[in-house]
């Protein structure tokens, strides 16, 4: 936990961290339960822990993991503070004497594996191809309603104030646009079963090689208020903060949202506006109240998609365009000055 912690207290202005033992009751050596004879032979001059939480190493993944990557920084035991001309350190002088050797920690610059980056531009050319074709497709009928059923003689939940492509659907305005509905459909499945594989690609590969714990779940120590106040703080003063992996708790919200509720929600109620699917799975869409009403919440799932977008170009343009870019195309970032 040390060095994680250290790097998030960096960007929060520490640039030294100490562990201080809360209450410690004695060290042990880091490994105990060895009885081979060349271990037991070395282990007094192996590094030591201690015997309880923080300062424990379990030896259980499950239990480490979630150390790891939840618990609090601020628990007590780790001083943050900013002398000058210091540097971060992982552990102070005070633990060398148990064996520990204090050492800088590293600026590594953030990276993306090759998984990732091919996902993403994926992803993005589908979503544009989508995003082109859907408007073609909802100007042919630029009205959404709610329930199994609707046409121009039923009352429409939204009207929207564009023309149609259409002259049967009345808009208010004196002119009706191409009719480019044919092959928009057509564009339109091709780009969103391109969008399904990459995703499936994407969430096989996250939930094996842990990229979603790392990179994407926001931690339960970030979610607390005073830490999302002072996210939104930064974000008003255009000058967002970033963690050790690259992002900060809103980045990790949204993205969250993004891969785990509405492009689900957009693909599901893309499914249910299938009559081929529908026939086969009906629940698809009865769920959602019917083919209509998977329509509309269709259209509000892309309008969010659209909202994140424009968000996440202009988070990408504060926190420095040309690195990202280049470390989501290369998969690294200029590296950092010594």
């Amino acid at each position: 936990m040390g060095l994680s912690s250290a790097e998030r207290e960096d960007r929060r202005g520490a640039r030294q961290v100490t562990p201080t033992p809360v209450g410690e009751d004695g060290v042990a050596p880091f490994v105990e339960h060895f009885s081979s004879g060349y271990v037991q032979r070395a282990i007094a001059r192996w590094p030591k822990q201690g015997r309880r939480a923080p300062w424990r190493v379990n030896q259980d993944y499950f239990r480490d993991v979630v150390a790891l990557e939840w618990s609090r920084v601020d628990d007590g035991a780790l001083v943050f503070s900013s002398p000058p001309g210091a540097t971060i350190r992982a552990m102070s002088s005070a633990t060398a004497s148990a064996g520990v050797v204090s050492s800088p920690v590293p600026q590594v610059a953030p990276r993306h594996a090759g998984v990732v980056r091919f996902t993403h531009w994926v992803t993005a050319a589908s979503f544009l191809l989508l995003l082109w074709s859907g408007i073609e497709i909802l100007i042919s009928h630029p009205r959404l309603y709610w329930g199994e059923y609707g046409n121009v003689n039923t009352p429409a939940l939204l009207r929207l104030p564009i023309p149609a492509s259409r002259g049967a659907v009345p808009t208010g305005y004196g002119y009706v646009l191409p009719d480019q509905n044919g092959w928009s459909r057509s564009l339109h499945f091709q780009s969103a079963w391109a969008l399904v594989i990459v995703a499936l690609l994407y969430g096989a590969y996250g939930l094996v090689a842990g990229h979603f714990v790392r990179n994407l779940w926001p931690r339960l120590a970030d979610l607390r208020p005073q830490v999302l106040l002072r996210s939104m703080r930064a974000h008003l003063r255009l000058r967002p903060e970033a963690d050790e992996a690259g992002y900060n708790v809103l980045q990790r919200i949204a993205y969250s949202g993004v891969v785990f509720v509405v492009f689900p929600l957009t693909i599901w109620t893309g499914l249910a506006m299938s009559p081929a699917v529908v026939s086969a799975f009906s629940a698809l869409a009865t769920v959602l109240g019917g083919h209509q009403s998977a329509r509309t919440i269709h259209f509000f799932a892309a309008l969010a998609l659209v909202l994140f977008l424009f968000g996440h170009l202009a988070m990408v343009g504060l926190t420095g365009f040309v690195s990202r870019t280049r470390a989501m195309i290369t998969g690294r970032a200029k590296e950092a000055a010594e």
